[in-house]
């Protein structure tokens, strides 16, 4: 590992003049990424400003009546805190699946957002990689991709989101928030990460130097009747082949609002809008699920070992409103 300075800083001016003052230096959280890919070269940063003791740790309602949770909130304090049990279910259900219980102790809600690619030819140095080295080819398109992207990649690269969390946050319209020396600013969940395009080494929107301090939830009635499953090659935490969270509200027996997101298929959690449109307003029953879900995977592109995706997906949509609506029938 490359030597490096450590920092810690107190307050968030300090977090972002002492980044500023060096534009190789990372934010340092729990760690449980960066410091992975620093023992294998990936980042090398020459500082680290820890920024676990900075005041961004709560989870806070607001005014109009939905969540702000702090970007150094704990995976694990996310998952148990009531309100989010309650009022997002889906969340609480999708940080628990994405990791151990002692790497929830330690991993935040910005860093979870932040986490890079599990590709292996991103994570090994001596393989060429579009998002690593730009302009170096995306040696996965004809090697080894059984558990890449079917939605919204490019030749210049077909790696997965590898966040359970994001997916969640997709479905119930986040907004991220951040500081940079030039003051505050909001992203829209849905514009956070950028397309692939050819320029697949810039993955977010945020701007240079910026410190993400938290995330808000909308106030989303619907989300109270959500679920978030994950399909994983191992009955042990592993990264998913295939995610959903799901939302579902029924009145009369037809949809009256439906929340979509997949994980695990596409570079950023993939919102299913296409599928959300024809289920609003459709009779609750697997024909209509299986139809919404057959026109949101119509653009998927699948690599020679991954089209499995596009069944697992599908079949996935389809049991999991299935669940939700019969609990709605309760």
């Amino acid at each position: 590992m490359k030597e490096f300075d450590y920092l810690r800083a107190h307050d968030v001016s300090s977090a972002l003049a002492l980044l500023d003052s060096d534009p190789s230096a990372r934010f340092l959280a729990g760690g449980t990424n960066l410091v992975d890919l620093m023992k294998t070269g990936v980042e090398r940063p020459a500082r680290l400003v820890d920024i676990r003791r900075l005041p961004l740790d709560r989870i806070e309602a607001t005014e109009d009546s939905g969540l702000r949770i702090g970007a150094t909130v704990t995976n694990s304090d996310l998952a148990a805190h009531p309100e989010v049990r309650r009022r997002y279910p889906a969340l609480s259900q999708a940080v628990l699946a994405g990791a151990s219980g002692q790497l929830r102790n330690m991993a935040t809600v910005g860093g979870n957002l932040l986490q890079r690619t599990r590709c292996g030819y991103f994570a090994d140095v001596t393989s060429p990689c579009n998002k690593r080295v730009p302009g170096s080819g995306c040696p996965a398109v004809e090697g080894v991709h059984h558990n890449h992207a079917i939605l919204g990649a490019t030749e210049h690269c077909v790696a997965t989101n590898p966040s359970d969390m994001g997916v969640a946050l997709a479905a119930f319209d986040a907004v991220v928030s951040y500081e940079t020396t030039d003051g505050p600013g909001e992203i829209p969940f849905s514009e956070f990460y950028l397309p692939v395009g050819d320029t697949p080494h810039l993955e977010t929107s945020l701007p240079p130097g910026a410190l993400i301090t938290g995330v808000t939830l909308p106030a989303t009635p619907t989300a109270a009747n959500s679920r978030y499953r994950k399909v994983r090659e191992r009955a042990s935490y592993a990264f998913a082949n295939g995610s959903i969270a799901a939302a579902l509200d029924v009145c009369d027996g037809v949809v009256s609002d439906v929340r979509l997101a997949f994980g695990a298929v596409a570079p950023r959690p993939w919102r299913a809008r296409t599928a959300e449109r024809m289920l609003t307003g459709a009779p609750v029953e697997a024909g209509a699920f299986a139809a919404a879900a057959d026109a949101e995977l119509a653009d998927a592109r699948p690599l020679p070992h991954n089209a499995y995706k596009v069944t697992l997906m599908r079949n996935f949509m389809v049991a999991v409103l299935t669940e939700l609506a019969e609990e709605t029938a309760r």
